[in-house]
C-alpha cells in the first residue's frame, strides 16, 4: 500500500493526520494523510490509498480525502464524480454529496453489514501523538468462558434495560467450537435465527443482544453496533388494497425515504392521505405489495422479531388502564417488558423524570389531563430506552399549549439520539421538526424536507401550513405536486442523496411473503429468508404480572365489583317474596305444583348465575384491545394474557358463588340431598356456571369490535340460554340438541338433579277406567337423582368452559400481525 508505514511508528504532534482501517479484526498498518487530496480504494489506476483486491465491501474507488485550510480532511463519498456502492457511513448517516469535515476518533463504516463492514477510523495529529487502534469493545474469548450482560463485573458489560445481567455465556466444547447459551428473559439470536438453549458460533458469526451487534472475528467477540444511531431507508413502498367493489385501491404510491438517526420527522397530510398506514408500515407492522424498509441495513419486516423490543410506539388511542396509578402504570409495563432483575424502581424513577411527571405519580391515570396522559403512554415506551420512537397523532385534541409541551418533550427526546416518527395533523409546532413528510390523497408523496423549505417549494407566501392542504384538495393537483416533487432538487437533496442502498428497482428485490426483501445489499453477504422466531418470555413470571395488575384494576373499582358480588344474591332472595311456599323441599301433602315451582326457582338461580357471568365479561378483552395489541407486539404471552383474567374471575367467582349459597341457606330450606350436600353442590354448580359464562362473555369480547357492540349482544347471548334451558319449554327433537350448546341447560340440570325435582312430582290420579291423570309436570332424566346425572351435568359445564377458552385463543391469536 502506498504511503503507509509501521504501527510501530511513533508520530509527533507536527505529523499529519492519519487512518487506520480494519477489516474484521485484520488491519492494515497506519496511513498518513499529507497530500492536498487522497482516494482510497482497490483499483490502483484510480487511487493512491489501496486496500487488497479482496476487501470486496470497498469500491474502486470507496472514497476521497480533501485537505481543508485548517489541515484537516473533508471525506467525500466514492469519487467526485460517482457515489461508491456501499456508502461511507458515520454513526449509521449516510456522508452526503457535500462530504463530511473529520473530527479526531471518527469511526467510518464501508458497508452496513457488522459481518463484513470495513472501519476506517480517523487520527488528528493537532490532537494525538503516537499510533492509537481503534477504540472498539472487544473481548478475547480464548482464556475462559466469557459471561455476556448489564451486570458491570461481566466480561462484556452491555448497558441496555432490555439486556438481563446474565444474559448470555460463551465457552468452548470439547471440539473447540465455541458455544453460546441464552440465558436472558429477552432472548438471543444469531445469524438472524433465535438460540433456542445454545447453539454453535460460526466464524464472522452476528450475535444480537437487544440494541447491541456482536460480531465473532477469529477469536474474539467484537460489539460492532451499540443500537444508539438508528437510520429508516424505505425503499419504493407501494400498498395496493381491494376497496368495497373490489377493486384495486392504492394507498401509498411509490414512497422512498431516509430516516436518519436523531431525526425528528414529522408526517402530515388531509384525511385519508395514507399517514398512518405510511407510519406502520415504516414501523414494519404492515405488510406492503412492493418494497421495503430497511432498518440500519436490514429488512425490519422480515426481521421484526428482533427488533420488537427496541421499537417505542404509542398509538393514537392510549396504551395504559386508567384505574391504576402513573407509577403503577410504568411499573407493571417495566415488569412485562424488561428482565426480572433489572431494578424497577429506578428505571421507573428515570422514566418519570423524562416525562416530568415525578409529582403526579400518585395520581390515578384517569384523573390526568389529556396532555399527562399522553406523556404516560410515551413513559410506558420509554421504559426499554427505545432509539427509534413511532407516535400516532400524539397531540390529537389537546389545546394549543399542551401540544407545545408534548411536541418540545419529542424535540427533547429526539435531541438525545432518538430517532422519532409521528403521524400528527397538528402543524402549529411543525418547525420544531427536523424533516416534514407530507402525503397527498392516494399516498402520493408531495414533499420529503425540512419545513422550513416546504413553503418555498409549494409557494406559500403567507407561512400558514394550512394553505398547503387547500392547494392540495384535488386528485391531480397531489399528482402533480407529487411529479414536481421527484424532479426537484428537494428530492434530490433529502432523498436520493442520503438512501443508503443503490440499484433499488434491480430484481434482487424479491416477494418473500412478507413484503419485498433484497437478497443482498451490495457485496454484503446474504442472509436468512426465513422470519426469525419471536423470544418467548417466562410465562410463570408474565402470568404473575398480569395478574397482579388485573386483580388491583378489578378490586380497585368497589362499586363495580359490589354491583357484581350482589347482584345474584338480591335477584335469589327476591324469589321469596313471590312464592307462598317452599319451593326446594317436599310438603307433608302431595302438590301438584311443587316441582314446578323448585324448577322455576332453580331457572331463577341459572339465569342469575349467567347474568352476572356475562355482563360482568362481555367488555374485558375489547375495552382493553389497544393495549392487548400493543403488549403483544412486544412481548405478550396470549395463555398468560387470558390465564391472569380468568384468574382475577375466578376470585370473583368464587366470591359470588359462596354469596349465591348463603342466600340460598337463608332464604329457603334446605333439601335433603342424599349424593352431596345441599350447601356444597349449590356452590360447585353456582361456580361451574358463572365460570362457563365468564368464558362465554370473553369469547364474545375477542370477537367483537367494540364496546358498543358487546353490550348490544347481550339481550341475544341470553334469550336462546331462556329459551332451551328446559324449563318454559319441553325440549324435543331439534330443539334438544341446540338445548346441549347452551350453560343453562346444564346448570339447570345440576341444581334439578340436586333438589331431585322427579321425587317432587306426585303419583298420577288413576280413574276407573284405568286411565292416568298426571299431576303436574312430566318426570325427566335431565333430572334423575343419581351421581352419573350430576356428574355429567358438571362435566358439561367444564367442557363449555375449556371450549370457550380455546376458541378466545384462537381468536386472540388469529388478530396476530404476523400469521
Amino acid at each position: 500500500m502506498s504511503e503507509s508505514f509501521s504501527p510501530n511508528t511513533v508520530l509527533d504532534r507536527n505529523l499529519n493526520p492519519y487512518i487506520t482501517l480494519n477489516n474484521q479484526g485484520i488491519t492494515l498498518s497506519a496511513i498518513e494523510l499529507s497530500a492536498s487530496e487522497h482516494r482510497l480504494g482497490r483499483d490502483p489506476a484510480m487511487v493512491d490509498l489501496v486496500v487488497p483486491n479482496e476487501w470486496n465491501i470497498v469500491s474502486r474507488c470507496q472514497g476521497t480525502f480533501i485537505r481543508e485550510d485548517d489541515n484537516g480532511y473533508r471525506l467525500l463519498d466514492g469519487s467526485r464524480q460517482k457515489r461508491s456502492s456501499n456508502g461511507l457511513f458515520i454513526n449509521n448517516r449516510l456522508i452526503p454529496p457535500e462530504g463530511h469535515v473529520l473530527h479526531n476518533g471518527d469511526r467510518i463504516q464501508i458497508g452496513q453489514n457488522p459481518r463484513d463492514w470495513v472501519i476506517i477510523e480517523y487520527h488528528s495529529s493537532m490532537v494525538h501523538s503516537g499510533f492509537s487502534p481503534p477504540k472498539t469493545q472487544s473481548i478475547s474469548l480464548l482464556e475462559k468462558p466469557i459471561i455476556l450482560g448489564r451486570d458491570e463485573n461481566a466480561d462484556l458489560p452491555l448497558n441496555a434495560p432490555t439486556v438481563s445481567r446474565k444474559h448470555a455465556v460463551i465457552s468452548k466444547n470439547s471440539q473447540g467450537q465455541y458455544v453460546l447459551t441464552d440465558y436472558s428473559a429477552n432472548g438471543v439470536f444469531v445469524n438472524e435465527h433465535k438460540v433456542n438453549g445454545s447453539c454453535i458460533l460460526d466464524h464472522d458469526s452476528l450475535i444480537n443482544i437487544g440494541p447491541y451487534r456482536l460480531v465473532l472475528q477469529g477469536n474474539r467477540l467484537v460489539v460492532a453496533d451499540q443500537g444508539d444511531n438508528i437510520r429508516l431507508d424505505a425503499f419504493n413502498l407501494i400498498r395496493v388494497v381491494k376497496d368495497q367493489e373490489g377493486k384495486d385501491r392504492t394507498i401509498i404510491n411509490d414512497i422512498s425515504l431516509p430516516i436518519e438517526p436523531g431525526q425528528f420527522v414529522a408526517l402530515v397530510g388531509g384525511s385519508g392521505a395514507g399517514k398512518s398506514t405510511l407510519m406502520r408500515t415504516l414501523l414494519g407492522i404492515e405488510p406492503t405489495t412492493n418494497g421495503a424498509v430497511y432498518i440500519n441495513g436490514e429488512d425490519l419486516r422480515q426481521n421484526f422479531n428482533i427488533y420488537r423490543n427496541q421499537i417505542g410506539y404509542v398509538p393514537q388511542q392510549d396504551i395504559i388502564h386508567k384505574d391504576l396509578t402513573v407509577v403503577e402504570a410504568l411499573e407493571y409495563a417495566a415488569k412485562l417488558r424488561l428482565p426480572p432483575d433489572i431494578n424497577v424502581r429506578e428505571i421507573v424513577s428515570k422514566t418519570l423524570t423524562q416525562i416530568e411527571l415525578v409529582d403526579y405519580k400518585n395520581i390515578l391515570v384517569k384523573n390526568l389531563s389529556g396532555g399527562q396522559l399522553k406523556r404516560v403512554s410515551i413513559g410506558v415506551e420509554l421504559l426499554a430506552d427505545p432509539k427509534l420512537f413511532f407516535l400516532d397523532e400524539p397531540t390529537s385534541g389537546l389545546d394549543p399549549g399542551l401540544d407545545k409541551k408534548i411536541m418540545e418533550l419529542l424535540r427533547k427526546l429526539a435531541d438525545e439520539g432518538r430517532t422519532i416518527i409521528l403521524v400528527t395533523h397538528a402543524t402549529t409546532n411543525i418547525n420544531m421538526c427536523d424533516r416534514l413528510v407530507f402525503l397527498g390523497r392516494g399516498g402520493h408523496l408531495c414533499y420529503y424536507g425540512e419545513p422550513k423549505s416546504a413553503m418555498e417549494f409549494f409557494n406559500i407566501s403567507s407561512g400558514n401550513f394550512a394553505d398547503i392542504y387547500i392547494n392540495l384538495e384535488s386528485i391531480d393537483a397531489v399528482i402533480n405536486k407529487a411529479q414536481e416533487f421527484k424532479k426537484s432538487s428537494h428530492y434530490q437533496e433529502n432523498v436520493s442523496n442520503h438512501l443508503s442502498l443503490k440499484n433499488t428497482n434491480s430484481p434482487s428485490f424479491q416477494n418473500t411473503g412478507h413484503g419485498f426483501t433484497s437478497a443482498s445489499v451490495g457485496n454484503n453477504k446474504s442472509v436468512s429468508s426465513s422470519t426469525p422466531e419471536k423470544a418467548k418470555p417466562s410465562l410463570i413470571k408474565q402470568t404473575i404480572t398480569l395478574t397482579q395488575r388485573y386483580a388491583k384494576i378489578i378490586f380497585r373499582d368497589k362499586v363495580n365489583l359490589s354491583i357484581s358480588l350482589l347482584t345474584a344474591p338480591i335477584g335469589i332472595s327476591l324469589i321469596s317474596f313471590a312464592i307462598q311456599i317452599e319451593p326446594l323441599v317436599l310438603g307433608t301433602k302431595d302438590n301438584p305444583k311443587l316441582a314446578s315451582t323448585a324448577l322455576s326457582v332453580l331457572f331463577v338461580f341459572t339465569c342469575a348465575n349467567i347474568w352476572v357471568g356475562l355482563s360482568g365479561s362481555l367488555q374485558e378483552i375489547v375495552k382493553e384491545a389497544d393495549i392487548y395489541f400493543r403488549e403483544r407486539l412486544v412481548n405478550l404471552d396470549i395463555f398468560a394474557y387470558l390465564f391472569s383474567k380468568l384468574s382475577v374471575l375466578k376470585l370473583v367467582t368464587f366470591l359470588q358463588s359462596l354469596l349465591i349459597v348463603v342466600t340460598v341457606l337463608l332464604r329457603f330450606e334446605s333439601p335433603n340431598s342424599e349424593l352431596i350436600y345441599w350447601s356444597i353442590g349449590v356452590f360447585i354448580t353456582s361456580f361451574l356456571t358463572i365460570f362457563a359464562s365468564i368464558n362465554f362473555a370473553l369469547m364474545v369480547s375477542a370477537t367483537v369490535k367494540n364496546i358498543t357492540q358487546a353490550n348490544s349482544l347481550l339481550p341475544l347471548l341470553l334469550i336462546p340460554q331462556i329459551i332451551f334451558s328446559g324449563v318454559l319449554f319441553t325440549m324435543e327433537d331439534a330443539g334438544k340438541y341446540l338445548s346441549w350448546l347452551t350453560i343453562s341447560r346444564w346448570s339447570v340440570g345440576a341444581y334439578g338433579t340436586l333438589v331431585d325435582v322427579n321425587s317432587m312430582i306426585p303419583e298420577p290420579i288413576i280413574l276407573p277406567d284405568g286411565s292416568a291423570i298426571a299431576q303436574g309436570i312430566p318426570e325427566s332424566l335431565v333430572y334423575e337423582s343419581t351421581w352419573n346425572n350430576l356428574a355429567t351435568n358438571w362435566s358439561v359445564l367444564i367442557l363449555h368452559t375449556f371450549i370457550y377458552f380455546t376458541i378466545t385463543f384462537i381468536l386472540q391469536k388469529r388478530k396476530d400481525i404476523y400469521n
